[in-house]
């Protein structure tokens, strides 16, 4: 058994440091170490540290959470919206709207929004996707380039912390037992904090330099698909109420999916061809999340959590919240990656969502995943699909200003989330 931890500690070291692949390492370590411990494939011992009956393969099973089902209605939904061009025409309001209601901070701040949204649905948050669009605007307009290309950048935030199908997100709901839902609004409430900070200091300092910080007719060079707002918003604000009320995600996915199938007169055959080719999105994801949860699983039955609460001691029994935000934060400043966190963060997360600590599991699930997805971006303005792929598009830009003028927002808000999982953790 001591071996097996050893093992596994080495595994998660490995993933930490980013140099192997996470979610085959994951599940290819855990399976050394279940069998280093004594546990068979198939059929089923004694678990040492649990008591539980055990095999690697009852192991893995623990990996098929229902989540992966809610995460499927979700994409089934967004295929339909994708491809009858209902989300095209909400991303270029959201551009329009902030052109015209904030000049140009308002063009910046919108295409960093309109970029996270794409990525919390679609699973790939790409800020150059819209940068393309307002980037040169917002320049015109007298912004910063760096600063523009710093506010674009903070599309990974939104895209996931209130996302679904981001690994890390989808792991964190899995072990806290919880469904989508209020986390995504809490994930979507801190990082548009740090979009409205970065979008105020912005204002503040134009302001300062005499340049004008005024709603602009500036024209963006998107196109007509013909789709009023109001029609393309219905099934998103459908999926949204409904899965906040408590109504199960996969069946709001299905239902929204239809109901945009109905508004855009699609033909429902050609309609299930896109829901169907939204599922195309699940494959990583779905990878992930059975890997995390079983490697979750094989460390707590070889005995490593309980080494960790051990280690952790004091901390978690007075203050296992604070501990798993602060363990939570360092994960995502160190390792600059919302994947690269979860080895460090699963194992705690499912310390405290345990029996013994009295954690309200969506306060737990808060806690572990605001850090991570907050902090990624701090000392380099985070990994390959965030600042630095804006950079070559807002010409002249530097990448180390532009996460200059990140930090400031991204503290305020981190600070926002730890307020939210104190608030929760005494509501709760």
């Amino acid at each position: 058994m001591t071996i097996a931890q050893i093992i596994m500690v080495v595994v998660l070291l490995l993933m930490i440091s980013g140099k192997v692949p996470l979610y085959l390492t994951a599940a290819v370590g855990a399976t050394i170490a279940a069998l280093v411990a004594g546990f068979p494939l198939t059929g089923g011992v004694a678990s040492p540290a649990t008591g539980a009956n055990v095999s690697v393969a009852l192991l893995f099973q623990r990996g098929l959470h229902s989540v992966i089902l809610d995460m499927m209605g979700v994409l089934l939904f967004v295929g339909v919206m994708d491809k009858a061009g209902f989300l095209t025409t909400i991303i270029y309001k959201i551009m329009h709207v902030g052109a015209r209601a904030g000049g140009g901070p308002g063009v910046a701040t919108a295409g960093g929004i309109a970029a996270g949204m794409i990525g919390g649905l679609t699973g790939f948050t790409q800020p150059a996707i819209t940068g393309v669009i307002t980037g040169p605007p917002a320049v015109k307009l007298g912004v910063d380039k760096n600063i523009v290309a710093g506010i674009l950048g903070h599309a990974g935030h939104l895209g996931n912390f209130g996302g679904f199908t981001h690994p890390t997100i989808v792991a964190v709901i899995a072990t806290a037992g919880i469904t989508f839902g209020m986390i995504n609004v809490i994930g979507a409430i801190c990082a548009l904090a740090i979009f409205a900070a970065s979008f105020v200091r912005l204002r503040r300092l134009m302001k300062k330099e005499g340049l004008s910080v005024a709603g602009s007719d500036v024209k963006l060079e998107t196109e007509d698909t013909g789709i009023s707002f109001g029609k393309a918003i219905f099934p998103f604000i459908v999926l949204i109420v409904g899965f906040t009320l408590g109504v199960p995600v996969v069946v709001m996915g299905i239902a929204s999916a239809l109901l945009t199938i109905l508004l855009s007169t699609r033909n429902f055959k050609l309609g299930e061809k896109d829901m169907i080719e939204g599922l195309t999105r699940i494959t990583v994801p779905l990878f992930a999340t059975v890997s995390f949860l079983y490697m979750s699983a094989v460390i707590l039955e070889i005995g490593l959590s309980a080494m960790i609460a051990t280690a952790l001691g004091p901390g978690l029994e007075a203050a296992p919240l604070i501990v798993m935000f602060l363990v939570g934060s360092i994960a995502g400043l160190i390792t600059q990656s919302n994947g690269a966190s979860i080895p460090i963060i699963i194992p705690v997360l499912a310390i405290i969502v345990g029996p013994g600590f009295g954690v309200h599991p969506l306060a737990a699930a808060v806690a572990a995943a605001a850090g991570p997805a907050i902090m990624q971006y701090y000392i380099t303005g985070g990994p390959v699909a965030a600042l630095a792929t804006v950079i070559p598009i807002i010409e002249g830009s530097d990448l180390t200003l532009a996460n200059r003028f990140q930090r400031p927002s991204i503290l305020i808000g981190l600070l926002v989330a730890f307020v939210i999982t104190m608030l929760l953790g005494i509501i709760l």
